[in-house]
């Protein structure tokens, strides 16, 4: 007779366990494993001059890679030039996709003259999103001793980097100079936008004591606004002018401050050598001239 086999041992809780949870134990062990690989890869990274070693390797991969930039499109922009923002981008069409750095680019992009804020959005299908926020400036504020770009509502525009060419385009812009001038500028700006024939001739508006505005002409002359009522100034000066021309006059000096009058200092006469040689003492004064009254000014004592 054959020998009855021996079973075989029985075995234990774990093993059983073990058999049981294998198809759950391979996928956790190979986590663990990339998880490992992935650990052991990010600390060789950090060491100094392991990422200029790969940069050649890493630029031959992505090289053959067929992910290139197909469109780069740009909104927004209505200050900032073309070739600027293209230099800021640092890249262009056909070149791979994944080495452009959005980060990197929105950094350059917001160091750009006049820009608030930009946003950069990287699109594997080779598609470069760029949205930029500008700040137009509305004037130019002088205030001690530096000329300031503002916008509406008074706040410093972003500047930095601005060329001598880029300013020539804001000469034209209105000039407003002294402490507290950019934030009350825009409400004065825009009445002066209302009555042409005087905004022509002003070169400058000069907060006082911040409480009320002069307004330089250019002729050199100065007018002297009221406090908290400027715009109607403003309409009652452009009316003065569209009736006399007062602006036109040889005057150094209008005051508009008491709403009920208008003070007037005209420029002195202009002296001949003739007249200041016989204005000196033992000259001969001679017969003297005919006096010619001056045309009457709206509003000046007669």
């Amino acid at each position: 007779m054959r020998p009855t086999p021996t079973p075989p041992d029985r075995p234990s809780s774990i093993g059983l366990f073990a058999r049981r949870q294998k198809r759950l134990l391979r996928p956790f062990i190979g986590l663990l494993a990339l998880a490992a690989v992935g650990g052991g890869a990010y600390v060789y990274l950090q060491k100094p001059g392991t990422q200029e070693r790969l940069a050649p390797l890493w630029a031959q991969i992505v090289g053959k890679m067929p992910l290139r930039i197909t469109a780069i499109k740009v909104d927004g922009v209505q200050l900032t030039s073309d070739d600027a923002i293209h230099k800021a981008l640092g890249v262009s069409l056909g070149d791979p996709v994944l080495n452009f750095s959005a980060a990197e680019a929105r950094d350059r992009l917001n160091a750009l003259p006049f820009v608030d804020h930009v946003v950069v959005e990287r699109h594997l299908s080779g598609e470069i999103d760029v949205h930029i926020t500008e700040r137009p400036p509305f004037a130019v504020w002088q205030h001690q001793g530096h000329f300031v770009l503002i916008d509406r509502q008074g706040n410093r525009v972003p500047d930095q980097g601005m060329t001598g060419k880029d300013a020539e385009a804001f000469t034209k812009l209105p000039l407003v100079v002294g402490d507290g001038a950019n934030e009350p500028a825009s409400a004065l700006i825009d009445a002066l936008s209302q009555e042409p024939e005087v905004q022509n001739r002003v070169t400058a508006a000069v907060r006082v004591s911040n409480r009320r505005w002069d307004l330089t002409l250019k002729a050199g002359a100065t007018v002297l606004l009221p406090e908290g009522e400027e715009v109607p100034a403003i309409h009652r000066l452009a009316r003065y002018q569209a009736s006399n021309q007062l602006l036109d006059r040889p005057v150094v000096l209008i005051d508009m401050r008491l709403p009920d009058r208008l003070t007037i200092r005209e420029k002195p006469p202009e002296v001949t050598p003739e007249e200041a040689a016989q204005a000196k003492p033992g000259a001969d004064a001679g017969p003297a001239k005919p006096s010619h009254p001056s045309p009457p000014i709206p509003g000046r004592p007669q």
